[in-house]
């Protein structure tokens, strides 16, 4: 994994023993770092050859998701082991969207000038605790420099029955799981200048793949994804892949906490405000209406339904209600 376009020796401030990923002890099976930073417990790893025998043929989904220190995260905001685990959970989300199990993790980091190597062990351990909660481990990756702070988290899964966002069909009902809109309230308290409300913060740094719920929501689902963008966003994802329209009620989106707060200083409702919020990763499903909604290990409610058009409606207590939702490069 040895990046050789740059100084083998040290990669600002980083020992080549972490760029060589030697920190990966195939032996031991261990997450460790080159100067031994304190952890509570080992996390375990797994080789390529390994990997190799265990995926066979049997893989089916394969995402990737990048973040970048100013766009995605502040470390003046967050640590760097919040940083590894909420990438890898918000990659491990994409796969409970599809309703796969995670069979294996690799992250390529992006280190920046002055950095220590603890900061990088830090973020790796990160990542290798989101990995073992969901399931899964870290098998590899790459090690650059770069301007700042970057990691990019690819997951590899396998689905007994994948769903896509392209099966909805007019008449399905709409439901999320989870709540809403904690993300934003956190990120908004701290574009303030303030210390956001405990929960929120945990929401943003510590976001929980809904694996188990994706496995057991695609046994009937007829489309699904995770809430990155925002449900105002993601849910035009899903009904232009679906080619359909959706009526959503915002008086019955479940709203999560730290959320009124923020959005009585935006001067928004909270299902409004959370609506609007992104990183949540939770999922959007559509299931067909005669279908029972099954049980959970965590909340899932019906804000909706997916009707005959193009147009996504929302509407508070009759009133329609225009919301926007995120945009990349804007």
């Amino acid at each position: 994994y040895r990046d050789k376009s740059i100084d083998n020796t040290r990669v600002q401030g980083v020992t080549s023993d972490y760029i060589n990923f030697s920190s990966f002890d195939a032996e031991q099976g261990r997450l460790m770092s080159p100067t031994e930073v304190e952890t509570s417990r080992p996390v375990t790893v797994i080789g390529w050859q390994t990997a190799d025998r265990l995926f066979g043929s049997s893989v089916d989904p394969i995402e990737k998701v990048i973040q970048i220190e100013g766009v995605h995260f502040r470390t003046d905001w967050i640590t760097h082991e919040e940083i590894g685990w909420r990438a890898t959970a918000a990659a491990l989300s994409d796969l409970a969207a599809e309703g796969a199990d995670p069979l294996g993790v690799l992250v390529a980091l992006g280190v920046p000038k002055g950095a220590t190597d603890a900061e990088a062990a830090a973020l790796m351990r990160g990542a290798g605790l989101a990995a073992e909660a969901s399931g899964t481990k870290i098998l590899g990756g790459d090690l650059s420099s770069a301007a700042g702070w970057t990691i990019a988290v690819t997951v590899v899964g396998e689905a007994a029955r994948p769903v896509s966002r392209t099966g909805g069909r007019p008449g399905d009902t709409l439901y999320v799981t989870g709540a809403l809109g904690s993300a934003r309230a956190a990120v908004d308290a701290w574009l303030s200048g303030r210390a956001p409300d405990a929960g929120a913060r945990e929401h943003f740094i510590r976001p929980v793949p809904r694996i188990a719920a994706g496995r057991a929501l695609a046994r009937t689902a007829t489309a699904m994804l995770d809430l990155s963008d925002g449900l105002a966003a993601d849910i035009q994802h899903l009904v232009a892949a679906s080619n359909c329209g959706a009526e959503i009620e915002l008086g019955a989106i479940p709203v999560g906490t730290g959320v009124a707060a923020e959005a009585k200083r935006a001067g928004k409702s909270p299902e409004a405000y959370a609506a609007e919020g992104g990183e949540d990763y939770e999922l959007l499903v559509a299931l067909p209406s005669d279908a029972a909604a099954p049980l959970l290990d965590v909340k899932l409610t019906p804000i909706g339904r997916l009707v005959a058009g193009d147009e996504v409606r929302f509407t508070q207590g009759g009133t329609r209600v225009t919301l926007q939702g995120y945009q990349h490069f804007r």
